[in-house]
């Protein structure tokens, strides 16, 4: 188990660990929630789909299969 320090301006810092562990990078975006019976939730914020469109570069013409785009082959 992982322990962090909140400081008088709130703020606390996120474990090397749990940072590496879940793949945290400076400026990432992290959603905080609060269950009725007090445990804290924190989450990672993901990119919609939306936020993404035009990120990937299309090759127009190129062709790939099926088995090509199969992960498990």
């Amino acid at each position: 188990m992982s322990h962090s320090t909140l400081t008088s301006k709130g703020q606390t810092t996120i474990p090397q660990e749990i940072r590496e562990a879940v793949g945290l990078q400076t400026g990432a975006k992290l959603n905080w929630s609060v269950t009725p019976d007090g445990v804290l939730i924190v989450r990672a914020k993901t990119q919609s789909l939306a936020s993404l469109a035009g990120s990937i570069k299309i090759q127009v013409g190129q062709k790939v299969s099926i088995q090509d785009m199969n992960p498990w082959k």
